[in-house]
């Protein structure tokens, strides 16, 4: 009887840091504008606070199986877990801007390895036919925090400060701390090796995808490679990279085993992972800025909107972890991307005149099909990795992860602004003084304005600003449109590959 109580411990344990991680990937967001004040900083300089972090986290994240190997796996979580806390406590006392920005690089440097590390935790103390509940309670997770952190944000921000935005970070901290040194402990495979450190690898590894986090987060603001700087990141990001690949296959303990991907099933699932974090980080990032640039709604009522998706996949993980091991995973899997790319199709026939319940209907069919999407898609992609080989996997996979919601958002917003720009010059060219609509539309604005006690003098000029101010939120909705079915078409294109992936034999797993 103390096994399963055992097993749920851990997952508290471990799930706890992580959600704290997590959260702290969007908290920060909502609290910009706060913190650029209270430090007399510029926008720019404040969003590097985002972008520090978020770097760390990604370079670490591919070499927390290494880390674990080389100082054990718990000792290299207990050091996590405190660097963490207390780089939250030192965000929280930051001075400047220069000093948080170096407080939350290290905040990323802390929380890059628990995320892989957790999951790995959660498989190896689940036995396989548990798997898919294991996965469950590790979506919820990853689920919980996009969503919620904004508002958790928000509320704290506003109520209390900025600063305690990493304070909260602190209790949670110790508590995570105290249950992670009680009830994890490393299996013999995974106590510390002695091994020659892969210098070269390391080197690469952290200079490639640092750098690639840059360009992501940092590109569309320098629009692109138009930007000089943007141009070299992405020449070392690339160069870096290669060389990495190169090295790692020679290395005798390489700092991220690609040996992974020679599992067919491994590497399908985590292409299928990049494009559906693709779909969801893009549309979530897409989604507010239609509903308050178009629509008019406030933060609040944007929140509202998102809120019900992350409520459906929070619901529908635990079902899903017990569905996987009754039904066949990949006919799951296919349920919860059809339901995916149908919520972000959905959203492209999105028009000025949608109510409320128009756009809050996609986002609950994406929160269910994404809650019956995570949990068969990880069991799937992680099930026939050998447990020794589980951290290696988990980190490789939560990487993919994170660029997939990366290059969602940087990709995203540069398609709405292009289209945008494509729609409102397709749109005037048809404006001239011989089209008898334009006139028509002309005259009707010229009488509101004068109605109003516009001068009749300037309601000319008046009535052709609104006009071409209703033609650039056209423009602007029929790029919204553009967007979100491209999400919807590539999420879509998944299901052709769930079809080689390898099943689950659960009679094996028992067995073994």
């Amino acid at each position: 009887m103390a096994e399963p109580a055992n097993k749920w411990i851990i997952a508290l344990s471990v799930m706890l840091p992580t959600l704290m991680v997590i959260v702290d990937t969007s908290v920060v967001n909502v609290s910009l504008d706060h913190i650029r004040g209270s430090l007399s900083a510029g926008i720019d300089e404040a969003t590097w606070s985002i972008s520090a972090y978020l770097s760390a986290n990604a370079v670490i994240i591919p070499m927390s199986g290494w880390l674990s190997r080389l100082f054990g796996r718990k000792r290299y979580l207990v050091f996590s877990i405190s660097l963490f806390t207390l780089s939250s406590l030192l965000c929280g006392m930051a001075w400047n801007i220069q000093s948080l920005v170096f407080f939350r690089i290290l905040q990323g440097i802390a929380g890059g390895g628990m995320q892989p590390l957790s999951q790995s935790i959660l498989l190896e103390s689940f036995p396989p036919s548990q798997h898919g509940m294991a996965n469950a309670i590790f979506g919820v997770g990853m689920m919980f925090g996009p969503i919620m952190g904004p508002v958790m944000g928000g509320w704290i921000t506003d109520n209390w400060s900025w600063h305690w935005v990493f304070y909260v970070n602190v209790p949670i901290g110790i508590v995570s701390l105290f249950m992670v040194l009680l009830f994890i402990s490393d299996p013999p495979y995974l106590e510390r090796i002695r091994m020659k450190i892969d210098y070269w690898g390391l080197v690469f590894l952290g200079v490639g995808i640092g750098c690639l986090q840059m360009v992501l987060d940092r590109g569309r603001g320098k629009d692109w490679f138009s930007s000089e700087l943007i141009v070299w990141l992405s020449v070392v990001a690339v160069s870096a990279l290669i060389f990495f690949v190169l090295v790692e296959r020679f290395a005798k303990h390489p700092i991220v085993n690609l040996r992974a991907f020679k599992d067919g099933t491994f590497t399908l699932g985590n292409v299928v992972m990049f494009f559906i974090m693709f779909n969801l980080y893009g549309s979530i990032v897409i989604l507010p800025i239609y509903l308050q640039k178009l629509m008019g709604y406030t933060a609040l009522h944007s929140g509202l909107v998102l809120a019900p998706g992350g409520i459906g996949s929070l619901i529908i993980l635990p079902v899903a972890g017990i569905l996987v091991t009754r039904l066949n995973p990949k006919l799951l899997l296919a349920v919860g991307i059809i339901l995916t790319g149908y919520s972000t199709y959905l959203m492209s026939l999105f028009s000025q005149q949608a109510d409320f319940a128009t756009v809050l209907w996609p986002r609950v069919v994406m929160g269910i099909g994404m809650g019956m999407t995570m949990v068969p898609h990880m069991t799937l992609s992680l099930s026939h990795i050998p447990k020794q080989h589980m951290g290696n996997a988990t980190s490789i996979f939560n990487l993919l992860r994170n660029l997939g919601g990366s290059f969602g958002v940087a990709i995203s917003t540069t398609i709405l602004a292009q289209r945008t720009q494509f729609h409102q010059v397709r749109l005037t060219e048809h404006l001239t003084q011989f089209d008898p609509q334009l006139r028509e539309a002309l005259h009707s604005a010229m009488q509101g304005l004068q109605y109003r006690g516009v001068d009749p003098s300037l309601a000319q000029q008046g009535g052709l600003g609104l006009i071409y101010e209703r033609v650039l939120k056209e423009a602007y909705m029929m790029a919204f449109n553009d967007v979100f079915f491209m999400l919807a078409c590539t999420t879509f294109l998944m299901l052709a590959l769930i079809v080689f992936m390898k099943n689950i034999d659960h009679r094996k797993d028992e067995h073994a």
